[in-house]
């Protein structure tokens, strides 16, 4: 019977959390809110999973272990150009936020909740941690700036596993009854301390050497590159913890962000599939953390700890930002809004509950109301901050533009008419090229321009600062456009990276490009980039036109005109392909964008274009 409650545990867990994420997607919404009410309705409502009952004593280890995978890909995600950019700020965030907030937050604990003074700076160190396991699936759904993501970024990252470290500490200090002002402090825990953290950093930078040294000099398959980096994560976060509970977090951290500032070639492919894992790990272990509570905490909450959650995220918090940022570049936008984002996650809701049944054992009275407090902190920041994020920034114009974007890559006489047309037409796109001199014709009509290469690592950054929805390859290189489009569609998505056709010849299924080496064909097969050139040097231009009514209704079936893109608003911007599954039908209200020849200026006839018949097929 054991055996089928497993499985259905499984299996409902990871089904759960795949339709949360979809769902949370497909309705632009917080993931983790979705994920954190289907484990309360799963567990302490519908009673349907008991994770650590039908676990064992392996349920704890194993959320340990998944957290370390997680706080390693997170490290990977911490590239110092990013903290350069960030500046002090971030350094403020990480190394002078946190002892403030700890302290403030011990305050809050013993002078609210009234809670012992041990148990208040034990939760002051709990609630310092803003994980990445929170912060990070919020950034991703959020277009904010890339200066304001690097400090909820790096501070997440970075203070997730000094505060465990920071909550170890206190708790080792507790357990021992070790008073702080005798020497055995300073002569034994102290030391252990920054022993732990020096070894632990070792332990990270070390082996991210005998990676680069694995992968540079061929000695490591394909194959299992993503299985070594992780056994090794594991393996780091494991031995770092034998030395001191917390450590192996530092390890990790350090070591993801050691092989990305190592620049280790084909590392950002493994990322990418490590990525996806992540996205799992993360649904499985907060449905499972979040369905584990018993009723019983949660009838624990009572109304000075509903004071202590409030006072943590309307005095605590924004206190503490606001003390340690005093001097800094940061403006007052910034330092608000970082004030106020602070989702606590799993690392938070790990520690708690190890700690409160240690201190309990070490006859502490008020450390049973440690889980319920902390419980209380995550839910409401995970749902009061979740939702908040994306308003709270577009209000303080820390976001990018929320309509859908798009990127034009070749700044040709006509790719450039059709950027120019969008730009008047209020929709945000970007033009791209190598060459500054072709960019100059949309820059004087106010199109914003980028001067980059898109294969480097220069141009992705600039293009992270820009983020586009959408892209279309426009240059004459179809080679080199499929190139460019296969390098953006892991990030953008597949179905929406497009180029105009390479030849029909070369869209063949067996003997042509592989579909997962190019992007979806502009328009029908023969509109290639010649075709485009073509008209328009024979005086065909881009124009757009909004849907007024039903009889108006009508996308790339006019015979003088060809429709290239439909943008609706609030939904997205649909590109015409042959190769799409279904036909996008207009709606009132809807823009679309396509090329027409100009209008006669005589009563002499206009020349006419001879177009292909199946240009104007579908």
């Amino acid at each position: 019977m054991q055996q089928y409650d497993i499985l259905f545990g499984v299996a409902s867990t990871f089904g759960a959390g795949m339709l949360a994420q979809w769902i949370a997607w497909r309705l632009k919404l917080p993931a983790i809110v979705l994920l954190f009410a289907l484990g309360l309705l799963l567990g302490p409502v519908l009673g349907w999973l008991h994770p650590s009952e039908t676990l064992g004593w392996i349920f704890r280890p194993l959320v340990s272990m998944l957290v370390a995978l997680i706080v390693f890909e997170g490290g990977m995600a911490l590239d110092i150009r990013q903290l350069r950019e960030a500046g002090e700020g971030v350094a403020r965030l990480t190394m002078l936020a946190l002892p403030i907030n700890w302290v403030l937050g011990a305050l809050a604990a013993h002078y609210v909740a009234h809670f012992e003074w041990g148990t208040s700076f034990l939760f002051g160190a709990i609630i310092v941690v803003t994980g990445p396991t929170v912060v990070l699936p919020l950034l991703r759904s959020a277009k904010l700036r890339p200066r304001v993501a690097a400090f909820l970024r790096w501070e997440a990252i970075v203070n997730d596993p000094l505060g465990a470290i920071l909550a170890a500490v206190v708790m080792q200090v507790m357990i021992l009854h070790v008073n702080l002002h005798t020497t055995l402090f300073f002569t034994k825990t102290l030391p252990d301390l920054l022993v732990a953290g020096a070894a632990s950093t070792a332990a990270g930078i070390l082996p991210a050497y005998l990676i680069r040294y694995l992968f540079t000099r061929d000695l490591m398959p394909e194959l299992l590159k993503v299985p070594v980096l992780l056994t090794l994560a594991l393996v780091i976060f494991e031995l770092c913890n034998l030395e001191m509970e917390g450590a192996g977090l530092i390890a990790v951290t350090v070591f993801g962000m050691a092989l990305t500032n190592l620049h280790i070639p084909g590392l950002n492919d493994l990322r990418r599939t490590k990525e996806s894992l992540v996205v799992l790990m993360v649904s499985v272990l907060f449905i499972l953390l979040t369905a584990d509570l018993h009723r019983a905490v949660l009838a624990r909450l009572t109304i000075p700890i509903v004071l202590l959650t409030l006072v943590v995220m309307f005095v605590v918090r924004p206190l503490g930002i606001f003390l340690s940022t005093l001097g800094t570049t940061m403006s007052w936008q910034e330092r608000l809004f970082v004030g106020w984002i602070a989702p606590r996650g799993i690392v938070a809701a790990a520690v708690a509950g190890a700690a409160g049944i240690r201190l309990s054992a070490a006859g502490y009275t008020s450390a049973d109301m440690v889980m319920p407090a902390v419980f209380a902190v995550i839910a409401v920041t995970m749902l009061c901050h979740g939702f908040s994020l994306g308003p709270l920034a577009k209000k303080l114009k820390l976001t990018l533009s929320d309509e859908s974007a798009m990127a034009i890559l070749g700044a040709s006489s006509w790719s450039t008419d059709l950027a120019v047309c969008l730009h008047r037409a209020k929709v945000p796109v970007v033009l791209i090229d190598q060459r500054a001199r072709d960019l100059m014709a949309g820059a004087r009509e106010g199109v914003p321009v980028m001067k980059a290469e898109l294969l480097s690592e220069h141009g992705k950054e600039l293009l992270e600062e820009r983020p586009a929805d959408y892209f279309i390859a426009t240059t004459g290189d179809g080679i080199y456009n499929g190139m460019v489009c296969g390098h953006l569609a892991p990030d953008m998505g597949r179905q929406r990276v497009f180029q105009v056709s390479p030849g029909v010849a070369r869209l063949d299924l067996y003997r042509g490009l592989s579909r997962d080496a190019r992007g979806k064909v502009l328009g029908e097969p023969s509109w290639n980039y010649s075709f485009f050139d073509t008209l328009f040097s024979r005086g065909w231009r881009f124009v757009s036109r909004r849907v007024e009514n039903e009889d108006d209704a009508v996308f790339g079936k006019d015979d003088n005109r060809l429709d290239l893109l439909l943008v609706r608003k609030g939904q997205g911007i649909f590109i015409r392909s042959v190769e799409d599954a279904t036909r996008v039908a207009p709606m009132v209200g809807d823009l679309i964008v396509g090329m027409k020849p100009a209008a006669p200026q005589s009563e002499e006839k206009e020349p006419t274009v001879e177009i292909p018949a199946e240009a104007f097929s579908g």
